[in-house]
């Protein structure tokens, strides 16, 4: 046991380090119980909240040079800048004393560190920096670290449309529902040049690290601004980072309990990022997944009620065109005159240089993410970060309190950002699905390109989850959701457009297909469909596998049960023949100028498929695939590429082929260009981008990219019985225990126990810290 002093500290409080990492806090009061969620941030994750801190306020130049002054001043582009009183109200009455208390409970921890009483991390002596102190607004006005769609793939379908065609775009970006011919007509065919969104990418990505950034010189700023392209971050995809949830009503389960179960997926790194935390104090009892530099959680439950998220595809940004004036080229045309941007001079402290003044300019609309004023043009963005209410995750501090149905789906009625699907479960039966996000209110268009941002194209409001579709305590006793496509039929999505952009990758119809069968009905049933590898894109593409395909590969994928098992000799070959031969072989096809390929990444895995089965006979056309015949051929030639490819690779016997010994689960850490060895990695991994178990890869290398930042599986009332897992582990200190030991246990698709009652917390404690008032 371990005694510190808090200054700020009310009264004792502790933190109860359970064998799996998880920290349970106890505190006399939930003003104490934040304050040392706060501290507890820093005891096991300082680096990251740093860092996240100081690239989203646009702070990184100070500590690391002149490498990163492009990247401060895109990151303060999408600062929210607004009026703090809405801002605080939108997540709830004691959200500002919440976060004021949260950061001060980082600050203590900060102290403990500079006077040594806590270890530094090893990156800041790596780096030769040290953490800062927050101050509670910082915990709300960072956007750039926010899940949005869609200015990148707008300027994509107006690049695709401009030298190919709609249809075409389909295999880049599958749009549910289908838009007609004329939605084209409002787009702004302004030719704009490929690195338009070059500010916009590098204020939303993470922080890369390099010799060569880190010893960048002043001058040599300007060639920092754009991403270095050894990340490969310069998509136009949009990647899977999505997630899964479902809740199913005690009429389901084999309890009479209720069942609620929540996997999002992210980016993998090391360290996560989610981080699980219980919080006990008089009226407040939360224990689930959240952002570590964020109060609270966004997933977990109450001791009442569970509730859990994933990425409601609703399209929350629009980029617009302005055409400036000749002789002032800062005010641009709106309606019948014109008007003026606003200029915001930043200064920018810079590590070995003297402060920079950099100007950043708005319109009525948003930032200023690009200019030519030698064509009296200029590209801002119109999002609702710039609104009050929409700091991502935030409002999970009125909802992760509700205790109710009517009261949890009130209490999303502010909720801004991202745009979510909730799921909610209680201790009486009551189970929902609300869709909940600031939903733009276009007139005359559906946001899918850029527009004129003359005046014609303006959002009209909000539609809120007060106006977004619900289903509550359905007959059939299930709820779910996996970013497919869940508008209701019936919706008039010329008049409420929300978006036409979802993940197409099959999850849903295999959660839905499972949960229907009613053979999902306790807790390791659950575990099983978040785990499950079964695609059901791979089992229709081998379906068409043509009788002129080399037979050994026949034989292999036709006795294959469609599972992307670590094992499997099958998937590996299915995956290697979607991925480095199919996929490429049509895009090669369909866009042989580079100029137009370099837009579809990887090629839509949906699209691909459907047009296999005859559903897009235009753009089979255009591949030449619009006959049986040319379609075998080109189906049995890429298989067999494909087999002659798993042979150089992996041996000429495919009962030696296992698809984990291509397909690996790898975290890296940001400072593994610098020659640190903190990444987490190899693992052998099953899965894919098309299953339950997101395991999403690209075909370079295999490396699972995207997959469960957290999964958890809760028995509603039953707490105790609950599980999780959070990869690679939960602490972010390198080489410590909690750093990497859940990673092989999420590797293998397994979970730990999620003790909440009192006796169950005492009984998994492994390490205690006893906190007193300073």
């Amino acid at each position: 046991m371990t005694q510190l002093a808090l200054p700020g500290l009310n009264a004792p409080a502790s933190i109860r380090i359970d064998r799996w990492g998880l920290p349970h806090i106890r505190a006399k009061n939930p003003r104490d119980a934040f304050f040392v969620q706060g501290f507890n941030a820093v005891r096991d994750r300082l680096w990251q909240i740093d860092l996240w801190r100081k690239r989203g306020l646009g702070l990184l130049a100070a500590d690391f040079g002149p490498g990163y002054l492009m990247q401060d001043r895109g990151a303060r582009l999408l600062l929210y800048r607004g009026d703090m009183a809405p801002e605080w109200a939108a997540y709830g009455p004691d959200a500002e004393e919440i976060c004021t208390t949260f950061a001060r409970g980082i600050n203590a921890g900060v102290d403990l560190v500079l006077d040594g009483t806590l270890p530094l991390p090893p990156e800041f002596v790596e780096l030769g920096t040290k953490p800062a102190h927050w101050a509670p607004e910082d915990v709300v006005r960072i956007r750039t670290h926010c899940l949005a769609r869609n200015a990148t793939s707008e300027l994509a379908r107006q690049k695709v449309q401009a030298l190919a065609s709609p249809e075409v775009d389909l295999l880049r970006m599958p749009l549910s529902p289908p838009v007609p011919d004329d939605e084209w007509v409002t787009m702004d065919g302004t030719p704009l040049p490929d690195d338009v969104l070059t500010t916009y990418l590098l204020a939303t990505a993470p922080v890369s690290f390099s010799a060569e950034r880190l010893a960048a010189t002043l001058d040599e700023a300007p060639l920092w601004s754009a991403l270095d392209p050894a990340l490969n971050v310069l998509r136009h995809e949009t990647p899977p980072e999505g997630s899964n949830n479902w809740a199913l009503a005690p009429s389901q389960t084999a309890t009479g309990r209720a069942i609620m179960a929540s996997d999002p997926h992210r980016a993998h790194a090391a360290p996560s990022l989610r981080y699980m935390v219980h919080l006990s104090a008089p009226g407040l009892d939360v224990i689930g997944a959240g952002e570590p530099s964020s109060p609270g959680i966004m997933a977990g439950h109450n001791g009442t009620a569970a509730f859990s998220l994933t990425i409601f595809c609703a399209d929350q940004e629009d980029l617009m065109v302005h055409e400036t004036l000749p002789d002032a080229p800062h005010s641009y045309r709106y309606g019948t005159g014109h008007e003026e941007m606003t200029r915001i001079d930043e200064v920018f402290t810079v590590k070995g240089a003297p402060d920079q003044t950099l100007p950043l300019y708005f319109t009525r609309h948003g930032p200023v993410l690009w200019q030519d004023e030698g064509r009296n043009l200029a590209l801002s963005l119109r999002t609702v970060f710039t609104d009050p209410g929409t700091a991502p995750y935030m409002a999970s501090l009125k909802s992760m309190r509700a205790t109710t149905m009517n009261d949890f789906r009130e209490a999303l009625e502010t909720w801004g950002a991202p745009s979510v699907n909730m799921v909610y479960a209680d201790t009486t039966g009551d189970i929902c699905w609300q869709a909940a996000a600031y939903v733009p209110r276009r007139n005359g268009w559906r946001g899918l390109a850029p527009v004129p941002g003359d005046g014609r194209f303006e959002w009209q409001g909000y539609m809120t989850a007060a106006e977004l579709p619900a289903t509550v305590n359905p007959e059939d006793g299930v709820v779910w959701s996996a970013n497919e496509m869940n508008i209701p039929d019936g919706w008039n999505h010329a008049a409420a457009t929300v978006g036409h952009e979802w993940l197409e990758d099959g999850r849903a119809e295999r959660i839905s297909e499972r949960l229907r069968t009613g053979t999902v009905n306790d807790i390791a049933d659950n575990c099983a469909l978040q785990t499950d590898t079964h695609s059901g894109y791979s089992a229709r593409l081998v379906a068409h596998i043509p009788a002129q395909a080399p037979d050994a590969a026949r034989a292999l994928l036709g006795h294959w049960n469609g599972h992307a098992d670590a094992d499997s000799a099958a998937a590996l070959l299915a995956e290697m023949w979607l991925s480095s031969h199919l996929r490429p072989a049509l895009l090669a096809r369909v866009a042989p100028d580079p100029a137009l390929r370099k837009w579809f990444g990887s090629g839509s895995i949906a699209t691909v498929v459907r047009m296999l089965e005859g559903r897009h006979p235009g753009l089979a056309r255009v591949a030449g695939l619009d006959d049986d015949a040319a379609r075998d051929t080109f189906l049995a030639e890429t298989l067999a590429a494909a087999w002659e490819d798993a042979v150089t690779r992996f041996g000429s016997d495919p009962a030696t082929w296992r698809w984990g010994d291509l397909h690996k689960g790898w975290f890296d850490h940001a400072l593994t260009p610098l020659g640190t060895d903190f990444d987490v990695g190899p693992l052998d991994k099953g899965g894919s981008s098309t299953t339950v178990m997101m395991a999403h890869y690209e075909a370079s290398d295999y490396r699972v990219r995207i997959g469960a930042s957290v999964r958890m599986v809760v028995d509603v009332g039953a707490w105790d019985n609950s599980v999780w897992i959070n990869a690679p582990g939960q602490s972010g200190l390198p080489g410590t225990p909690h750093y990497d030991d859940l990673a092989p246990l999420w590797a293998m698709g397994d979970y730990v126990p999620m003790p909440y009652s009192e006796a169950a917390v005492e009984a998994a404690t492994a390490t205690r810290i006893d906190l007193l008032p300073g």
